[in-house]
């Protein structure tokens, strides 16, 4: 019998099995992929996340970005220097998250891949957990298996707030030169935006909705996207694949168990930035199971309460910054996106040296005095 099986091995199970392992604990990561596995995503990771680590990421980073382009309708393009010792990682996930899972191994930690998880059941005070390649026990659980893993259900969320967005990518292989730079179009997506992320051995084009965007055709939209930097997506493998958003605080601890990751709906709902809210959740699991293994009582009601405040409160400052922007997205571009210090603030969000809630106010104050300010020019 393990201590904790995980289940899942992307980045917040991959965190929470190196910690509990790094403590000493028995650690089985469940995993029904072969690694290293595709992930389809733009693979931006803040480097804050290497402060909650004790080993160096370096050999899974793709290429550090140093600058971001901006566009409106692949117009009117600003580019903003990215001002920091380490502005922004750009990872692959098969690389990145296999890293991560093989670091834990060497603290003691367990992986068997190619090992979907069928059902799970609890039985007095351990877990038993049963996959295609029989059952395995423990003491608790870390459900980390992504926005659409069963995980959620079988533990018993049934009245989860879930806000699905949606993103269709392609990662091509071609010949790049220069410095790594972020691209990023706004206008031509509803509620979202269009992206080029600079990896080592290409791009990864992709386009994503972040709040409805109805029925917009966004194969066409990033495939002529694509065409600037002479990528032909026709030629590429394009994949679809869910975000579930943070929308509000809710519950998430069972009987010996917790949510992390997308599982726990960890993603940025106004940039979708994802990786490094799935380690923060996974590394404080990790230490609420720590502490429950040693005897504390309501460590796993705490994790809930850690998560729902030090990330839920900022996430609906977030929520609401996603609302007027992708509301009023012109403003929003001429306003915020076009000042320099805004990616700036971005940045420092990021990595935790800025928080939402210190600059929302200000910039939902500026977008409704010059959306009143174009109104009352109309009504003259």
């Amino acid at each position: 019998m393990f201590d904790c099986i995980v289940v899942g091995a992307g980045p917040a199970g991959g965190t929470a099995a190196y910690h509990l392992a790094k403590r000493g604990h028995s650690v089985l990561i469940v995993e029904k992929e072969s690694l290293p596995r595709y992930k389809p995503c733009g693979g931006g990771v803040s480097p804050i996340v290497q402060e909650w680590f004790d080993f160096d990421f370096s050999p899974a980073i793709s290429v550090k970005a140093t600058k971001i382009r901006y566009t409106w309708y692949l117009e009117d393009p600003v580019e903003v220097k990215l001002d920091r010792k380490e502005s922004v990682w750009m990872v692959k996930r098969d690389v990145f998250d296999h890293f991560l899972v093989q670091q834990a191994e060497k603290q003691g930690a367990e992986l068997r891949d190619q090992t979907a998880v069928t059902g799970i059941e609890f039985k007095s005070d351990r877990w038993q957990v049963n996959t295609i390649k029989g059952t395995v026990e423990g003491r608790y659980l870390v459900a980390a298996d992504g926005a659409k893993g069963p995980m959620v259900k079988w533990l018993g969320f049934k009245q989860r707030k879930r806000r699905m967005a949606g993103a269709l990518e392609s990662e091509a292989s071609v010949l790049t030169s220069g410095e790594p730079i972020i691209y990023l179009d706004f206008g031509q997506v509803k509620n979202g935006y269009i992206w080029n992320f600079p990896k080592a051995e290409g791009y990864s084009i992709g386009v994503g909705t972040f709040r409805g965007g109805g029925t917009q055709d966004l194969k066409s939209m990033v495939t002529e996207y694509a065409h600037q930097f002479d990528v032909d997506l026709n030629s590429c493998q394009q994949y679809g694949h869910a975000l579930c958003l943070w929308d509000g605080s809710q519950k998430l601890h069972a009987q010996n168990a917790l949510l992390a990751g997308e599982a726990a709906c960890i993603v940025d709902p106004f940039t979708a930035e994802g990786i490094r809210p799935s380690m923060f959740s996974g590394l404080k699991a990790a230490e609420a199971i720590d502490r429950a293994l040693a005897g504390e009582d309501n460590a796993l009601e705490k994790y809930t309460q850690v998560i729902n405040e030090d990330w839920g409160s900022e996430m609906g400052w977030a929520s609401k910054l996603a609302g007027t922007f992708y509301r009023f997205p012109k403003a929003g571009y001429q306003l915020g996106i076009k000042q320099p210090s805004a990616t700036q603030s971005m940045l420092k969000i990021m990595c935790g040296e800025l928080r939402y809630s210190e600059v929302v106010n200000r910039v939902l104050q500026r977008l409704s005095s010059s959306l009143i300010s174009g109104i009352s020019v109309q009504v003259r």
